[in-house]
């Protein structure tokens, strides 16, 4: 349709247009959709076989749609690809508040222009993109704001008395009509507000200060919801939930791949932070500790782990790396596991501690959820070192932590300049070796990573101590720095054995 040339009501009613419906709109673009396997809701990902299929059910039913799951979890960016499924542009009367369709008008103006010019009414046209409007659900949220309220000046300047329908000033949602209308964190709504909502979705009236206005409004509700809010913040009145015919469940990502897909298309890097080296094994770690987040006690789990956790996390896991390269005056660098200190800021902010938690403190739990992601992923590269040190074959791992029981020590800082974090990782006798006899087609840098690894895995497994130190690790013998405890003071950062 030549949307430039139609510029009046009778140009309009002379071409192929035909109105639909918001709902049957978004139907009909949707089965053209499918019928023609186009991708759709792109970026959205691991919901290919859960929610999108359900989503798109809910929108060929023509439903008004709840959005339920934890934080994190796309459901605002669900409602806005929404979008993307209505027409191009869409005709309305020059002038209208509510963008009233020229062949279906609804307002008193629309109707009133349509009155006075007939087929010479002048018609303009909407990009999809203004039909979206997002409403963050808080308890101060009024009528007055998503339905409208009496305008007593002008009331008083058109001479008006209060029973107009011109004395009204539309709110949010008559303003959406013909669009998507969206309202996140729903049971944060006062109870009389949503009860003002389920009149319009079923019986299309608006109640003002007493002044009824029977508007038939065309809008495609979606509504999310945490249900965590939805049990103890707030709740959707039974009436409201009744109304929206389709409840769709949303969930984090089930595998580390998926997850680490998401992170890498969210992540916001410069072009100098995407030339640093970042091996699969530390991208996988940072998506590991939000899996690890998910089911550990010291979190609440009702609240949820945002995928927004792995994404600030590697920002920072490249920044801390980016850092080091610009105080040692280097030209290039490698993403190391001792550049995971600098993920804990990410990781505190955006997990809610249960009792136990919050006697550990957060960046005690952040540390607990780096060290169990390594123990997760170490099997995947090395022998496991319990069953190694129970086996009657050699055991890989013991000229490592033999070089350990003799006194030796060292610190990796995330400071250390390429050189020093070599040299420093070449002192281990065995530890060079035994990576290159399980791993021998590595470059340098992956080598010098996985030499790395193995002492945190150890550590882990409880055959290496690891102190946490302001910006990186340190690694001893597990019985002598257990024998030298009591000679520390307590506020040595040296107070973390395992």
């Amino acid at each position: 349709m030549d949307y430039n040339h139609i510029k009046t009501l009778g140009q309009l009613k002379a071409s192929a247009y035909q109105p639909l419906f918001v709902k049957d709109e978004l139907r009909k673009n949707l089965i053209k959709q499918l019928q023609n396997k186009e991708a759709g809701f792109e970026g959205i990902l691991g919901y290919d076989e859960t929610v999108i299929p359900e989503l798109q059910t809910a929108i060929l039913s023509r439903h008004n749609i709840l959005l339920l799951g934890l934080r994190g979890q796309a459901k605002t960016r669900i409602a806005r690809l929404m979008v993307n499924l209505l027409d191009e542009y869409i005709p309305y009367v020059t002038g209208s508040e509510i963008f009233d369709d020229p062949l279906n008008p609804i307002s008193w103006y629309a109707k009133h222009e349509i009155m006075i010019h007939g087929d010479e009414t002048p018609i303009s046209w909407q990009h999809r993109s203004e039909r979206y409007t997002e409403k963050l659900a808080t308890p101060d949220v009024t009528v007055a704001d998503l339905i409208g309220d009496v305008d007593p000046i002008k009331a008083a300047t058109l001479k008006l008395t209060y029973n107009d329908e011109r004395v009204i000033h539309f709110g949010l949602i008559p303003r959406a009509h013909r669009s998507i209308f969206v309202i996140n964190e729903l049971p944060d709504l006062q109870a009389r507000i949503q009860v003002a909502l389920f009149n319009m979705l079923q019986e299309k009236d608006i109640q003002i200060r007493g002044f009824k206005l029977r508007l038939p409004l065309d809008v495609q509700f979606v509504f999310t919801a945490n249900p965590e809010d939805y049990t103890n913040r707030g709740s959707i009145v039974t009436p409201l939930k009744d109304r929206i015919e389709s409840q769709i469940l949303t969930h984090y990502p089930k595998s580390i791949g998926i997850s680490r897909k998401i992170t890498f298309q969210e992540a916001r890097l410069t072009d100098t932070q995407r030339l640093i080296e970042v091996d699969g094994l530390l991208k996988d770690l940072v998506e590991q500790v939000a899996f690890e987040a998910r089911k550990s006690e010291f979190i609440d789990q009702k609240s949820g782990v945002s995928a927004r956790l792995t994404i600030s996390a590697y920002e920072n896991l490249v920044s801390t790396a980016e850092r080091r390269m610009l105080i040692n005056g280097d030209k290039n660098t490698f993403v190391r596991l001792s550049d995971l200190t600098g993920i804990i800021p990410a990781v505190t902010g955006k997990i809610e501690l249960v009792y136990e938690g919050e006697l550990e403190g957060p960046a005690k739990v952040a540390n607990i959820l780096i060290g169990k992601a390594i123990k997760s992923l170490f099997a995947k590269y090395f022998p496991d070192p319990e069953k190694a040190k129970k086996s009657k074959s050699a055991n890989p791992y013991s000229e490592i932590t033999a070089w350990f029981t003799e006194g030796n020590t060292i610190d990796i800082s995330d400071a250390l300049s390429t050189s020093k974090y070599k040299k420093t990782l070449m002192q281990v006798t065995g530890l060079n070796a035994m990576v290159r006899k399980f791993h021998p087609k590595l470059s340098e840098n992956q080598t010098l990573l996985l030499m790395e690894f193995v002492l945190h895995g150890l550590a882990e497994y409880s055959q290496l101590n690891k102190n946490y130190l302001e910006g990186g690790f340190g690694f001893a013998d597990m019985f002598d720095s257990l024998f030298n405890a009591g000679d520390m003071d307590d506020e040595d950062d040296y107070s973390d054995f395992r």
